[in-house]
């Protein structure tokens, strides 16, 4: 398999998932804004909308949006426990987390990453739109459990951690919301965590 990736982006949550798995695989950077791969393919050929992740399966095959990615990426390596059953409650829990991490928080962020800075009125209500979603987060997290469904790490988890980084990026103090603060924190020592960052320059070295 090969993961079409930018660093830090969304893409991370899947290159963490394939470790998690301890998948055979090779990455492949991208540079999102040219559309051209660090090989010099042309990304659109390869995934249509022109952004991260695309991962190319062992039949050649192509998938992309994040959130299908992480659960394919699950379902063919059911050893890592990495979602639980399809059709069970505790399945639907972690797609509901996987579809709000998605659609809710990952698209809050979205104003921080255009070409023109954000300033005043905008940044205010572009902060109070992410806050909102952390809210929401922070009293879920808020019972001493270790990720979103309880003990067990999942592909819902390892997309929450990403998106939380950004506030990094944002320059959104993460320490407004504690739970979330150490969830964070907790799932960074985690080895595929580690791996994966170090892979996409990240940091200095894997654990």
């Amino acid at each position: 398999m090969k993961l079409y990736y930018k660093p830090g982006a969304c893409s991370l949550a899947s290159h963490i998932a394939l470790n998690e798995a301890g998948a055979d695989f090779s990455i492949e950077k991208v540079d999102t804004k040219a559309k051209r791969t660090e090989t010099g393919e042309d990304f659109l050929k390869i995934s249509p909308n022109g952004y991260v992740p695309a991962l190319e399966v062992n039949t050649g095959e192509i998938l992309t949006e994040g959130p299908a990615i992480l659960q394919y990426i699950a379902d063919t390596n059911k050893a890592a426990n990495l979602a639980p059953e399809n059709g069970t409650v505790a399945r639907a829990r972690v797609n509901g987390y996987l579809n709000f991490v998605g659609s809710e928080l990952h698209k809050a962020f979205g104003p921080f990453f255009g070409d023109t800075p954000l300033e005043g009125a905008a940044r205010e209500q572009a902060e109070a739109n992410v806050a909102r979603r952390f809210n929401y987060l922070e009293e879920e997290l808020s019972d001493g459990r270790k990720f979103l469904t309880g003990d067990q790490f999942t592909i819902a988890d390892a997309y929450l951690f990403v998106v939380a980084n950004w506030t990094s990026f944002a320059k959104i103090d993460l320490g407004q919301w504690p739970n979330i603060a150490s969830f964070v924190a907790r799932v960074a020592e985690r080895p595929a965590v580690q791996k994966a960052l170090a892979a996409e320059g990240l940091l200095k070295k894997a654990a």
